[in-house]
């Protein structure tokens, strides 16, 4: 389904596009990155915050990561202030191209079996599937957060994957 090289791709574009947020956050004030925009968790804010903690617990899945505390609906509150977010995103996503880089191809077979907080009971899916969904969950609410930096008049960097550096 999924190769190492995906695996390794994907994190690397991860970390460039919360790079590029990073740097588009940055010219805005605390009320505007919280303002309800509409979107599924509301802010700009609260949705970084809700990929940040995904990538964490999905990762305490797959790798053994400590997992975030709280469930879904806690997620938007994960960080108090887009400094604290800022350094554990960039702590995530050096953690994440690092796990990639170190990937051999039998991690992505077998299964994954978890207790889901979203749905109450006990999941099993196959691992390679698990890892494609995380990097699909993530750069579906940045493509939110994209929408809600354009709309708030803050020009976001480019999101084309064949624009991505070599070296991130």
């Amino acid at each position: 389904m999924i190769s190492i090289e995906y695996a390794q791709l994907m994190s690397r574009y991860n970390a460039w596009q919360n790079k590029a947020l990073m740097v588009a956050t940055e010219v805005m004030d605390e009320v505007a990155l919280t303002e309800n925009r509409g979107a599924f968790f509301g802010s700009i804010f609260a949705t970084l915050n809700h990929i940040l903690w995904a990538d964490r617990v999905w990762m305490a899945r797959i790798d053994g990561w400590t997992r975030p505390a709280g469930g879904i609906a806690d997620s938007p509150q994960l960080y108090p202030t887009l400094a604290a977010w800022k350094a554990d995103r960039m702590r995530a996503d050096a953690k994440l191209v690092l796990w990639a880089r170190r990937l051999r191809p039998s991690a992505l077979r077998g299964d994954l079996t978890w207790k889901s907080g979203a749905t109450g009971r006990e999941q099993c899916k196959p691992m390679a599937t698990c890892v494609a969904h995380m990097f699909n969950h993530q750069t579906h609410h940045r493509g939110q957060v994209h929408a809600m930096l354009t709309a708030a008049g803050v020009t976001p960097a480019a999101t084309d994957l064949v624009f991505m550096p070599d070296t991130i």
